[in-house]
């Protein structure tokens, strides 16, 4: 697939965001991609030029990353999701499938929960838990303490082992302590090539919500079950649809437990694939694997 058949556009919201896309020339099975935190539809850009010519490709920047707006700041997964929305109404998608990568998978969810009708299948890779993403404070060691729990943005906003020390590097673009962040967490065996992870760190910089991301991921609960901050709103049971959920063998920032928790609060609907020798981008780790898996489930 030559770059020439992808192209940005961009929509304005009922809501006053515009909200920038990727669309990929392709045949009738039609994807929408979502982008995880720290990242936009830029970091799709592998899928978008190796993925089978058949799977027509919409890949979204969501509210405060990319090219798109950040107008109103967000509280929730579930603002992405109205978001997501509002962008396949006015272009007039239907019956598309939604891949959905971390923070992605939770939006993805989300989506599907609260418009159903809309996507036929659900890929979640490397996704956030139907129970959240819990952030934690820190003991006196500067180390994460499981039993305090945070619960309010502001409590996030001043984190000093994750909101503070990233959003520095945005403020002052500093790129090599955002290579050492994925290093260490994403980039644990394959990186990007020199240039092309350039591009991504470039990218990482035009996140304007950081903070408010992680309270999001904190709050968000659409299972049966208490998550050990709030109670579960049961939104879960909304979602009737095929879905494949994906984790890598390495994966440092979704654990095994968190998978286990998706396919557990989905139910029957949901099936679980492990993504050999991978972390949390298997779009690095093994390509060819992870396009083999799901091309076969959308097929």
């Amino acid at each position: 697939m030559t770059l020439s058949n992808i192209k940005y556009k961009k929509v304005t919201l009922p809501n006053g965001e515009t909200i920038a896309y990727q669309e990929r020339d392709g045949g009738e099975h039609k994807v929408l991609l979502i982008h995880g935190n720290m990242t936009s539809s830029k970091h799709w850009d592998l899928i978008l030029e190796q993925m089978d010519s058949k799977f027509k490709i919409y890949a979204v920047d969501m509210r405060g990353f990319g090219q798109s707006s950040y107008r109103h700041g967000i509280q929730s997964i579930k603002d992405f999701s109205d978001d997501i929305k509002g962008v396949v109404d006015a272009i007039g998608l239907n019956d598309f499938s939604i891949i959905g990568w971390s923070t992605g998978g939770a939006v993805g969810m989300q989506f599907v929960a609260d418009y159903p009708g809309y996507c036929s299948k659900l890929v979640l890779l490397a996704s956030a838990s139907t129970r959240g993403y819990p952030f934690y404070g820190v003991n006196e060691n500067g180390q994460p303490d499981l039993t305090k729990r945070l619960s309010t943005y502001e409590q996030i906003k001043i984190d000093p082992i994750r909101a503070i020390p990233i959003q520095h590097a945005y403020n002052t673009k500093n790129y090599p302590f955002l290579q050492e962040v994925w290093n260490a967490t994403i980039y644990t065996k394959n990186r990007p090539n020199e240039d092309k992870y350039r591009e991504y760190v470039e990218d990482m910089l035009t996140q304007r919500n950081l903070a408010e991301v992680y309270h999001s991921l904190n709050t968000f609960n659409i299972s049966n079950k208490h998550n050990g901050l709030i109670e579960g709103n049961g939104l879960v049971d909304n979602i009737k649809l095929p879905v494949l959920v994906l984790r890598g063998d390495r994966d440092f920032v979704i654990t095994e437990r968190m998978a286990q928790e998706i396919v557990e609060d989905i139910g029957n609907y949901a099936r679980f694939v492990e993504l050999k020798d991978c972390g949390h981008s298997p779009l690095i780790d093994d390509l060819d694997q992870l396009l083999q898996v799901i091309s076969e489930f959308l097929k």
